[in-house]
Protein backbone atom coordinates (compact mmCIF):
# COMPACT_ATOMS: atom_id res chain seq x y z
CA UNK A 1 0.00 0.00 0.00
CA UNK A 2 1.05 3.64 -0.58
CA UNK A 3 2.05 5.68 1.93
CA UNK A 4 1.33 8.46 -0.12
CA UNK A 5 -2.22 9.81 1.49
CA UNK A 6 -4.72 10.13 -1.48
CA UNK A 7 -5.63 13.70 -2.74
CA UNK A 8 -8.62 13.09 -5.11
CA UNK A 9 -9.09 11.29 -7.96
CA UNK A 10 -6.38 10.51 -10.02
CA UNK A 11 -6.45 11.70 -13.54
CA UNK A 12 -5.42 9.14 -15.96
CA UNK A 13 -4.54 11.71 -18.62
CA UNK A 14 -1.54 12.89 -16.35
CA UNK A 15 1.32 10.79 -15.07
CA UNK A 16 0.64 9.95 -11.20
CA UNK A 17 3.19 11.45 -9.36
CA UNK A 18 3.04 9.38 -6.48
CA UNK A 19 4.42 6.09 -8.59
CA UNK A 20 6.90 8.72 -9.71
CA UNK A 21 7.98 9.59 -6.31
CA UNK A 22 8.00 5.86 -5.19
CA UNK A 23 10.07 5.22 -8.36
CA UNK A 24 12.53 7.67 -7.47
CA UNK A 25 12.84 6.69 -3.87
CA UNK A 26 13.41 2.93 -5.20
CA UNK A 27 16.16 4.63 -7.20
CA UNK A 28 18.24 6.07 -4.51
CA UNK A 29 18.79 3.12 -3.24
CA UNK A 30 17.74 0.40 -5.57
CA UNK A 31 20.56 -2.71 -6.64
CA UNK A 32 18.64 -3.86 -9.35
CA UNK A 33 19.08 -0.51 -11.67
CA UNK A 34 23.06 -0.12 -11.63
CA UNK A 35 22.86 1.97 -14.10
CA UNK A 36 20.61 4.47 -12.92
CA UNK A 37 22.73 4.17 -9.62
CA UNK A 38 25.31 4.50 -11.03
CA UNK A 39 23.58 8.00 -12.37
CA UNK A 40 22.29 9.18 -9.56
CA UNK A 41 25.89 9.05 -8.23
CA UNK A 42 26.98 11.44 -10.83
CA UNK A 43 24.81 14.05 -8.28
CA UNK A 44 26.63 13.10 -5.23
CA UNK A 45 24.20 10.87 -3.57
CA UNK A 46 27.04 8.64 -3.17
CA UNK A 47 28.80 11.08 -1.04
CA UNK A 48 25.76 11.18 1.54
CA UNK A 49 26.18 10.54 4.89
CA UNK A 50 22.96 8.85 6.77
CA UNK A 51 21.38 11.93 8.18
CA UNK A 52 21.99 13.74 5.03
CA UNK A 53 20.24 10.54 3.10
CA UNK A 54 17.36 11.11 5.48
CA UNK A 55 17.21 14.29 4.81
CA UNK A 56 17.14 13.91 1.09
CA UNK A 57 14.36 11.66 1.53
CA UNK A 58 12.24 13.98 3.34
CA UNK A 59 12.16 16.44 0.56
CA UNK A 60 11.40 13.52 -1.97
CA UNK A 61 7.71 14.31 -2.03
CA UNK A 62 8.10 17.91 -2.21
CA UNK A 63 10.32 17.76 -5.61
CA UNK A 64 7.53 15.54 -7.06
CA UNK A 65 4.73 17.96 -5.79
CA UNK A 66 6.70 21.22 -6.25
CA UNK A 67 5.48 23.08 -9.66
CA UNK A 68 7.42 26.23 -11.31
CA UNK A 69 10.72 27.18 -11.26
CA UNK A 70 13.23 26.16 -8.40
CA UNK A 71 16.22 28.21 -7.14
CA UNK A 72 19.62 26.66 -8.18
CA UNK A 73 20.58 26.11 -4.90
CA UNK A 74 18.25 24.57 -1.95
CA UNK A 75 19.12 27.05 1.03
CA UNK A 76 16.87 25.85 3.49
CA UNK A 77 18.21 22.16 2.70
CA UNK A 78 21.76 23.39 3.06
CA UNK A 79 21.17 25.25 6.41
CA UNK A 80 19.56 21.65 8.03
CA UNK A 81 22.37 19.42 6.88
CA UNK A 82 25.07 22.37 8.19
CA UNK A 83 23.07 22.37 11.84
CA UNK A 84 22.67 18.45 11.63
CA UNK A 85 26.58 18.59 10.78
CA UNK A 86 27.51 20.45 13.81
CA UNK A 87 25.52 18.49 15.81
CA UNK A 88 27.16 15.28 15.29
CA UNK A 89 30.30 16.51 15.63
CA UNK A 90 28.83 17.84 18.93
CA UNK A 91 27.78 21.54 19.38
CA UNK A 92 25.86 23.23 22.63
CA UNK A 93 24.63 26.45 23.22
CA UNK A 94 26.57 29.11 24.63
CA UNK A 95 26.07 29.96 28.86
CA UNK A 96 25.92 33.24 30.18
CA UNK A 97 29.83 33.01 31.12
CA UNK A 98 31.05 32.17 27.90
CA UNK A 99 28.75 35.04 26.22
CA UNK A 100 30.02 37.37 29.11
CA UNK A 101 34.31 36.19 28.32
CA UNK A 102 33.34 36.90 24.98
CA UNK A 103 31.99 40.52 25.30
CA UNK A 104 34.59 41.15 27.90
CA UNK A 105 37.13 40.27 25.17
CA UNK A 106 35.58 42.23 22.58
CA UNK A 107 35.60 45.47 24.85
CA UNK A 108 39.14 45.09 25.92
CA UNK A 109 40.08 44.20 22.25
CA UNK A 110 38.35 47.65 20.60
CA UNK A 111 40.29 49.68 23.42
CA UNK A 112 43.69 48.34 21.95
CA UNK A 113 42.47 48.54 18.64
CA UNK A 114 41.65 52.42 19.23
CA UNK A 115 45.35 53.23 20.29
CA UNK A 116 46.82 51.59 16.93
CA UNK A 117 44.16 52.53 14.21
CA UNK A 118 42.30 56.01 13.34
CA UNK A 119 39.62 53.71 12.16
CA UNK A 120 36.84 53.56 14.22
CA UNK A 121 34.81 50.96 15.84
CA UNK A 122 31.25 50.17 14.05
CA UNK A 123 28.32 50.03 16.36
CA UNK A 124 27.56 46.35 15.99
CA UNK A 125 26.40 44.09 17.98
CA UNK A 126 28.83 41.45 19.81
CA UNK A 127 27.97 37.63 19.53
CA UNK A 128 29.29 34.75 20.97
CA UNK A 129 27.77 32.00 18.81
CA UNK A 130 27.65 28.32 18.81
CA UNK A 131 28.33 26.41 15.35
CA UNK A 132 24.73 26.49 14.87
CA UNK A 133 23.98 30.26 15.26
CA UNK A 134 27.06 30.77 13.00
CA UNK A 135 25.55 28.71 10.22
CA UNK A 136 22.43 30.32 10.48
CA UNK A 137 23.60 34.03 10.61
CA UNK A 138 25.95 33.40 7.80
CA UNK A 139 24.20 31.10 5.60
CA UNK A 140 22.64 34.41 3.25
CA UNK A 141 25.73 35.26 2.56
CA UNK A 142 27.02 31.91 1.91
CA UNK A 143 24.15 31.56 -1.00
CA UNK A 144 24.77 34.70 -2.47
CA UNK A 145 28.29 33.25 -2.78
CA UNK A 146 27.35 29.83 -4.23
CA UNK A 147 24.44 30.27 -6.73
CA UNK A 148 26.24 31.40 -9.95
CA UNK A 149 27.83 28.02 -9.69
CA UNK A 150 25.03 26.37 -8.64
CA UNK A 151 22.87 26.92 -11.62
CA UNK A 152 26.34 25.79 -14.01
CA UNK A 153 25.69 22.31 -11.98
CA UNK A 154 22.04 21.77 -11.91
CA UNK A 155 22.26 22.38 -15.80
CA UNK A 156 24.89 19.63 -16.02
CA UNK A 157 23.50 17.44 -13.89
CA UNK A 158 20.33 17.14 -15.38
CA UNK A 159 22.41 16.69 -18.96
CA UNK A 160 24.65 14.25 -17.45
CA UNK A 161 21.45 12.57 -16.59
CA UNK A 162 19.96 12.65 -19.85
CA UNK A 163 22.77 11.07 -21.30
CA UNK A 164 22.40 7.80 -18.47
CA UNK A 165 18.95 7.64 -19.36
CA UNK A 166 19.52 7.72 -23.17
CA UNK A 167 21.82 4.88 -22.53
CA UNK A 168 18.62 2.48 -21.37
CA UNK A 169 16.51 0.71 -23.53
CA UNK A 170 12.77 0.78 -23.46
CA UNK A 171 12.02 -3.03 -22.60
CA UNK A 172 13.07 -5.16 -19.61
CA UNK A 173 15.68 -2.66 -18.17
CA UNK A 174 12.86 -0.20 -17.33
CA UNK A 175 9.60 -2.48 -16.54
CA UNK A 176 11.34 -3.28 -12.94
CA UNK A 177 11.45 0.19 -12.33
CA UNK A 178 8.29 0.99 -9.94
CA UNK A 179 5.67 3.20 -11.58
CA UNK A 180 6.78 2.63 -14.86
CA UNK A 181 4.12 2.82 -17.36
CA UNK A 182 3.95 -0.04 -19.75
CA UNK A 183 6.47 0.37 -22.92
CA UNK A 184 7.61 4.23 -21.94
CA UNK A 185 10.70 4.85 -23.11
CA UNK A 186 13.68 6.65 -21.69
CA UNK A 187 13.49 9.81 -23.64
CA UNK A 188 9.79 10.01 -22.83
CA UNK A 189 10.20 9.44 -19.12
CA UNK A 190 13.12 11.83 -18.98
CA UNK A 191 10.60 14.80 -20.51
CA UNK A 192 8.63 13.85 -17.75
CA UNK A 193 10.50 13.97 -15.16
CA UNK A 194 13.68 16.61 -16.30
CA UNK A 195 11.88 19.86 -13.81
CA UNK A 196 11.89 17.55 -10.55
CA UNK A 197 15.55 16.50 -11.16
CA UNK A 198 16.20 20.47 -11.32
CA UNK A 199 15.22 20.36 -8.17
CA UNK A 200 16.84 17.51 -7.11
CA UNK A 201 20.14 18.89 -8.07
CA UNK A 202 19.33 21.88 -6.06
CA UNK A 203 18.41 19.98 -3.06
CA UNK A 204 21.86 18.01 -3.51
CA UNK A 205 23.71 20.84 -4.27
CA UNK A 206 22.18 22.26 -0.61
CA UNK A 207 23.50 19.07 0.30
CA UNK A 208 26.83 19.29 -0.77
CA UNK A 209 26.82 23.14 0.42
CA UNK A 210 25.61 22.57 3.54
CA UNK A 211 28.31 19.74 4.93
CA UNK A 212 31.04 21.89 3.34
CA UNK A 213 29.54 24.81 5.38
CA UNK A 214 29.10 22.72 8.49
CA UNK A 215 32.51 21.32 8.46
CA UNK A 216 33.61 24.67 8.23
CA UNK A 217 31.49 25.50 11.64
CA UNK A 218 33.06 23.15 13.60
CA UNK A 219 37.00 25.08 12.74
CA UNK A 220 36.78 28.62 12.52
CA UNK A 221 36.95 30.82 15.18
CA UNK A 222 35.35 33.89 14.31
CA UNK A 223 32.60 35.22 12.22
CA UNK A 224 34.76 36.63 9.27
CA UNK A 225 37.51 33.97 10.00
CA UNK A 226 37.31 32.92 6.44
CA UNK A 227 38.45 36.49 5.20
CA UNK A 228 35.08 37.44 3.85
CA UNK A 229 31.98 39.96 5.56
CA UNK A 230 29.80 36.99 6.32
CA UNK A 231 28.49 38.73 9.65
CA UNK A 232 25.49 40.94 8.58
CA UNK A 233 25.63 44.28 10.50
CA UNK A 234 29.20 43.90 11.15
CA UNK A 235 28.74 41.72 14.13
CA UNK A 236 31.71 40.92 15.83
CA UNK A 237 31.14 37.35 16.24
CA UNK A 238 33.59 34.41 18.43
CA UNK A 239 32.62 30.84 19.04
CA UNK A 240 34.06 29.61 22.13
CA UNK A 241 33.67 26.10 21.63
CA UNK A 242 36.40 26.40 18.68
CA UNK A 243 38.84 28.99 20.53
CA UNK A 244 38.96 26.76 23.25
CA UNK A 245 40.08 23.63 20.34
CA UNK A 246 41.91 26.37 18.66
CA UNK A 247 43.89 26.63 22.11
CA UNK A 248 44.42 23.26 23.11
CA UNK A 249 48.54 22.24 23.04
CA UNK A 250 49.53 26.10 22.27
CA UNK A 251 50.84 26.16 25.78
CA UNK A 252 49.13 29.79 26.61
CA UNK A 253 46.10 30.70 28.78
CA UNK A 254 42.33 30.74 26.97
CA UNK A 255 42.00 34.00 28.55
CA UNK A 256 44.57 35.14 25.93
CA UNK A 257 44.25 33.35 23.12
CA UNK A 258 40.82 34.78 23.09
CA UNK A 259 41.78 38.51 23.69
CA UNK A 260 43.95 38.29 20.51
CA UNK A 261 41.42 36.02 18.57
CA UNK A 262 38.76 38.65 19.39
CA UNK A 263 41.52 41.59 18.50
CA UNK A 264 41.99 40.15 14.67
CA UNK A 265 38.12 39.68 14.40
CA UNK A 266 37.17 43.20 16.11
CA UNK A 267 40.01 44.39 13.21
CA UNK A 268 38.93 42.66 10.44
CA UNK A 269 34.79 44.06 11.61
CA UNK A 270 36.68 47.38 11.61
CA UNK A 271 37.77 47.08 8.61
CA UNK A 272 34.64 45.95 6.48
CA UNK A 273 32.62 48.47 8.08
CA UNK A 274 34.94 51.64 7.23
CA UNK A 275 36.52 50.44 3.66
CA UNK A 276 32.90 50.63 1.99
CA UNK A 277 34.49 49.00 -1.53
CA UNK A 278 36.06 45.96 -0.08
CA UNK A 279 32.99 43.73 0.95
CA UNK A 280 31.45 44.36 -2.60
CA UNK A 281 34.54 44.05 -4.58
CA UNK A 282 35.38 40.69 -2.32
CA UNK A 283 31.97 39.10 -3.02
CA UNK A 284 31.81 40.22 -6.92
CA UNK A 285 35.15 38.41 -7.38
CA UNK A 286 34.11 34.83 -5.91
CA UNK A 287 30.92 35.14 -7.97
CA UNK A 288 32.65 36.32 -10.77
CA UNK A 289 34.70 33.07 -10.28
CA UNK A 290 31.89 30.57 -9.70
CA UNK A 291 29.75 32.63 -12.89
CA UNK A 292 32.00 31.43 -15.14
CA UNK A 293 32.99 28.69 -13.97
CA UNK A 294 32.45 25.44 -17.00
CA UNK A 295 31.04 22.06 -15.69
CA UNK A 296 32.97 19.52 -16.83
CA UNK A 297 29.90 17.33 -18.81
CA UNK A 298 32.00 14.94 -20.51
CA UNK A 299 34.22 14.17 -17.85
CA UNK A 300 31.48 13.62 -15.50
CA UNK A 301 30.20 10.90 -17.75
CA UNK A 302 33.79 9.45 -18.52
CA UNK A 303 34.02 8.65 -14.78
CA UNK A 304 30.60 7.32 -14.51
CA UNK A 305 31.93 5.02 -17.00
CA UNK A 306 35.01 4.10 -15.79
CA UNK A 307 34.84 3.20 -12.40
CA UNK A 308 32.62 1.04 -9.98
CA UNK A 309 29.89 2.48 -8.77
CA UNK A 310 29.80 0.21 -5.84
CA UNK A 311 33.70 1.48 -4.90
CA UNK A 312 31.91 5.26 -2.92
CA UNK A 313 35.55 6.85 -2.22
CA UNK A 314 36.31 6.00 -6.01
CA UNK A 315 32.93 7.50 -6.86
CA UNK A 316 33.60 10.82 -4.61
CA UNK A 317 37.32 10.83 -5.68
CA UNK A 318 36.74 10.80 -9.73
CA UNK A 319 34.15 13.01 -9.23
CA UNK A 320 35.69 15.74 -7.61
CA UNK A 321 38.67 15.65 -10.17
CA UNK A 322 36.02 15.71 -12.73
CA UNK A 323 33.15 18.28 -12.06
CA UNK A 324 35.17 21.28 -12.92
CA UNK A 325 36.78 21.64 -16.08
CA UNK A 326 40.74 22.40 -15.35
CA UNK A 327 41.81 25.32 -17.02
CA UNK A 328 40.47 28.77 -15.60
CA UNK A 329 38.51 31.41 -17.82
CA UNK A 330 40.49 34.69 -18.60
CA UNK A 331 38.04 36.34 -16.45
CA UNK A 332 38.58 33.39 -13.82
CA UNK A 333 42.00 34.17 -13.67
CA UNK A 334 41.16 37.73 -13.64
CA UNK A 335 38.79 37.04 -10.59
CA UNK A 336 40.98 34.85 -9.28
CA UNK A 337 44.30 37.36 -9.00
CA UNK A 338 41.71 39.97 -7.44
CA UNK A 339 40.36 37.53 -4.48
CA UNK A 340 43.74 36.74 -3.52
CA UNK A 341 44.90 40.28 -3.26
CA UNK A 342 42.10 41.11 -1.60
CA UNK A 343 41.84 38.67 0.97
CA UNK A 344 45.80 38.68 1.26
CA UNK A 345 45.84 42.46 2.03
CA UNK A 346 42.81 42.09 4.86
CA UNK A 347 44.62 39.51 6.32
CA UNK A 348 47.72 41.24 6.12
CA UNK A 349 46.42 44.49 7.93
CA UNK A 350 44.73 42.54 10.05
CA UNK A 351 48.29 40.23 11.11
CA UNK A 352 49.81 43.96 11.45
CA UNK A 353 47.40 45.70 13.50
CA UNK A 354 46.30 42.93 16.00
CA UNK A 355 51.02 42.78 16.58
CA UNK A 356 50.45 46.27 17.31
CA UNK A 357 48.26 46.44 19.35
CA UNK A 358 48.95 43.32 21.49
CA UNK A 359 52.81 43.33 21.35
CA UNK A 360 52.61 45.36 24.49
CA UNK A 361 49.29 43.70 26.02
CA UNK A 362 49.68 40.00 25.63
CA UNK A 363 52.37 37.62 26.96
CA UNK A 364 52.53 35.42 23.64
CA UNK A 365 51.16 37.44 20.54
CA UNK A 366 54.04 36.22 18.35
CA UNK A 367 53.34 32.65 19.22
CA UNK A 368 49.54 33.17 18.39
CA UNK A 369 49.97 34.74 15.11
CA UNK A 370 52.00 32.16 14.24
CA UNK A 371 49.38 29.56 14.81
CA UNK A 372 47.12 31.36 12.94
CA UNK A 373 49.26 31.21 10.11
CA UNK A 374 49.89 27.62 10.14
CA UNK A 375 46.32 26.91 10.29
CA UNK A 376 46.12 29.31 7.21
CA UNK A 377 49.04 27.63 5.54
CA UNK A 378 47.39 24.01 5.32
CA UNK A 379 44.61 25.46 2.98
CA UNK A 380 42.55 27.31 5.87
CA UNK A 381 39.06 27.83 6.57
CA UNK A 382 38.70 29.76 3.50
CA UNK A 383 40.75 27.48 1.04
CA UNK A 384 38.99 24.32 2.43
CA UNK A 385 34.93 25.62 1.59
CA UNK A 386 35.90 26.92 -1.97
CA UNK A 387 37.92 24.26 -2.92
CA UNK A 388 34.46 22.05 -2.16
CA UNK A 389 32.13 24.31 -3.49
CA UNK A 390 33.30 26.13 -6.22
CA UNK A 391 36.39 24.17 -7.17
CA UNK A 392 38.63 27.58 -6.49
CA UNK A 393 41.98 27.01 -4.97
CA UNK A 394 43.37 29.87 -2.50
CA UNK A 395 46.55 30.03 -0.99
CA UNK A 396 47.99 31.75 1.29
CA UNK A 397 51.21 32.57 -0.40
CA UNK A 398 50.73 36.42 -0.29
CA UNK A 399 49.61 36.84 3.40
CA UNK A 400 53.15 37.52 4.30
CA UNK A 401 54.09 40.06 1.52
CA UNK A 402 50.76 41.54 2.43
CA UNK A 403 51.62 42.19 6.01
CA UNK A 404 55.33 43.45 4.86
CA UNK A 405 54.01 45.61 2.72
CA UNK A 406 51.64 47.50 5.48
CA UNK A 407 54.37 47.34 7.95
CA UNK A 408 56.79 49.22 5.87
CA UNK A 409 54.01 52.05 4.95
CA UNK A 410 53.36 52.39 8.36
CA UNK A 411 56.65 52.58 8.91
CA UNK A 412 57.45 55.38 6.36
CA UNK A 413 54.04 57.10 6.90
CA UNK A 414 52.51 56.07 10.27
CA UNK A 415 48.63 54.30 10.86
CA UNK A 416 47.58 57.14 9.04
CA UNK A 417 49.36 56.61 5.93
CA UNK A 418 48.65 52.60 6.36
CA UNK A 419 44.98 52.89 7.02
CA UNK A 420 44.90 55.89 4.25
CA UNK A 421 45.73 53.31 1.75
CA UNK A 422 42.16 51.74 1.58
CA UNK A 423 40.40 55.15 1.58
CA UNK A 424 39.75 53.85 -2.53
CA UNK A 425 40.14 50.63 -4.72
CA UNK A 426 42.58 52.88 -7.06
CA UNK A 427 44.95 53.86 -3.97
CA UNK A 428 45.04 50.42 -2.67
CA UNK A 429 47.58 47.81 -3.37
CA UNK A 430 47.33 45.35 -6.24
CA UNK A 431 49.02 42.25 -7.06
CA UNK A 432 51.93 43.24 -8.86
CA UNK A 433 52.66 45.89 -5.55
CA UNK A 434 52.97 42.75 -3.48
CA UNK A 435 56.13 41.53 -5.57
CA UNK A 436 57.38 45.06 -4.72
CA UNK A 437 56.15 46.23 -1.57
CA UNK A 438 58.87 48.85 -1.12
CA UNK A 439 58.43 50.05 -4.71
CA UNK A 440 54.41 50.90 -3.82
CA UNK A 441 55.95 52.42 -0.07
CA UNK A 442 57.24 55.12 -1.83
CA UNK A 443 55.00 56.13 -5.32
CA UNK A 444 52.31 55.95 -2.01
CA UNK A 445 54.30 58.31 0.14
CA UNK A 446 55.37 60.65 -2.66
CA UNK A 447 51.81 61.84 -3.20
CA UNK A 448 52.44 64.26 -0.84
CA UNK A 449 51.12 65.31 2.65
CA UNK A 450 47.39 64.09 4.50
CA UNK A 451 46.23 67.53 3.24
CA UNK A 452 47.52 66.72 -0.52
CA UNK A 453 46.56 63.04 -0.80
CA UNK A 454 43.11 64.25 0.00
CA UNK A 455 42.99 66.50 -2.70
CA UNK A 456 43.52 63.91 -4.77
CA UNK A 457 41.24 61.91 -3.70
CA UNK A 458 38.44 64.35 -3.68
CA UNK A 459 39.64 65.12 -7.64
CA UNK A 460 39.48 61.43 -8.15
CA UNK A 461 35.98 60.89 -6.38
CA UNK A 462 34.79 63.84 -8.45
CA UNK A 463 35.43 62.65 -11.47
CA UNK A 464 33.84 59.34 -10.78
CA UNK A 465 36.39 56.62 -11.18
CA UNK A 466 35.45 56.01 -14.76
CA UNK A 467 37.71 52.61 -14.67
CA UNK A 468 35.20 51.06 -12.03
CA UNK A 469 32.62 50.72 -14.75
CA UNK A 470 35.32 50.49 -17.91
CA UNK A 471 37.55 47.75 -17.06
CA UNK A 472 35.87 45.25 -14.62
CA UNK A 473 38.07 42.39 -15.95
CA UNK A 474 41.79 44.02 -15.45
CA UNK A 475 43.91 41.74 -13.60
CA UNK A 476 44.21 43.82 -10.72
CA UNK A 477 39.86 43.98 -10.46
CA UNK A 478 37.31 46.78 -11.00
CA UNK A 479 38.95 50.01 -10.69
CA UNK A 480 42.61 49.14 -10.84
CA UNK A 481 45.06 51.31 -12.43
Amino acid sequence: MSDHPQQGPANPDEPDEPDFAEMLASLLGSADNPELTQALAAMGIDKLDPASMAIMGAQLKSMFSAGGDTDPFNVELANDVARKSVAAEGDSVVGAVARREVEQAVEVANLWIDAVTDLPAPAGAVHAWSRAEWVDQTMPMWRELVEPVAAGVSTAVVAAMRSQMGQLGSGQDLASIPGMPAGMDPGALMGQVEPMLARMSAAMFGVQVGQAVGALAGTLVSGTDVGLPLVAGHGIALLPANIAAFAEGLEVDLAEVRLYLAVREAARVRLFAEVPWLAPQLVAAVQAYARDISIDTEGIESALQSIDPSDPEAMQSALSNSLFTPEPSVAQRSALVQLETHLALVEGWVAVVADRATSKQLPHPAALDEAVRRQRASAGPAGQVFSQLVGLELHPRRLRDAANLWAALESRGGATARDSAWAHPDLAPTATDLDDPLGYVDRFVSRGTRDEMDDALDALLSEGSPRDEDHPDDEGGPGRP
